[in-house]
């Protein structure tokens, strides 16, 4: 099958280009990063085919677990790549290339569950905001983390490689903010397109996903009320964002462990 040949493409090259990194990384933070650059491309043009070939089947589209989480990588992957031509973001790839090479070979092992449905037009542009804006919020916790780290070793005066391949600890949080941003107006485009075109929004099967949606909306919001009201920054700032994303994933992953794994 096509998803096969270029899903195990893919990981080869995100291992490759891991492997890369590691190398070039822990000798010079400041390499050139123009071959890391195309491995990436050539990786992420890869795992878009095969995410397209999995979501998009006769029956309609697999919303299984492991091929939305497939293509939740594919769209951070894409965000960062994007991002990175014209800030220095290729220290994220050490937890992005063996993310996606995992959700790809999870996808393979685990093709498919129950999750393949037949659904309309205006429910598919739904499913794929949402899924976008997942992506984006779940680049922000990364990006926290990443951030947090990087604040507690300019307090702790330390400096290691990877503190020497970040950019600036302000240019961090700009860019956390940004994503932030984005991820809200996409969930909030993601709420009203599914009130919109559920019948049931809060049906038994919804109502855990649309409740904690609302949450983490509402938390980000505040987060982003006060950092723009309030200056919030640094450890206030990182837990917000995580509290918000662990909201999201209880909300989503949970409900659909739940779904495809408990419930049979």
């Amino acid at each position: 099958m096509i998803f096969s040949v270029f899903s195990y493409l893919s990981i080869f090259i995100y291992l490759i280009g891991l492997a890369y990194l590691l190398v070039n990384i822990t000798r010079n933070p400041n390499f050139n990063t123009s071959f890391l650059q195309r491995l990436a491309a050539l990786a992420i043009v890869s795992h878009g085919i095969a995410a397209a070939n999995m979501l998009f089947v006769e029956e309609g589209l697999d919303l299984s677990l492991f091929v939305v989480f497939v293509l939740i990588a594919f769209f951070t992957n894409t965000v960062v790549f994007l991002s990175g031509t014209k800030k220095p973001l290729h220290s994220m790839y050490l937890a992005l290339f063996p993310i996606s090479a995992a959700s790809l070979f999870l996808a393979l092992i685990y093709p498919s569950t129950k999750s393949v449905s037949a659904v309309s037009a205006y429910l598919q542009t739904h499913i794929l905001i949402s899924i976008l804006a997942y992506s984006l919020l779940a680049i922000a916790a990364l990006h926290a983390i990443l951030t947090g780290y990087q604040n507690w070793q300019l307090k702790s005066k330390k400096q290691n490689f990877m503190m020497r391949a970040f950019p600036p600890l302000q240019t961090m949080e700009d860019f956390l903010f940004e994503l932030i941003w984005a991820g809200e107006i996409l969930l909030t485009l993601s709420l009203i397109t599914g009130f919109l075109f559920y019948d049931d929004m809060f049906d038994q099967k919804l109502l855990h996903k649309a409740t904690l949606s609302i949450v983490a909306w509402a938390v980000y919001a505040i987060l982003l009320w006060g950092r723009y009201s309030r200056g919030w920054r640094g450890v206030k700032a990182i837990g917000w964002s995580w509290v918000g994303f662990t909201a999201i994933l209880m909300g989503y992953v949970g409900s659909k462990i739940v779904l495809e794994f408990i419930i049979i």
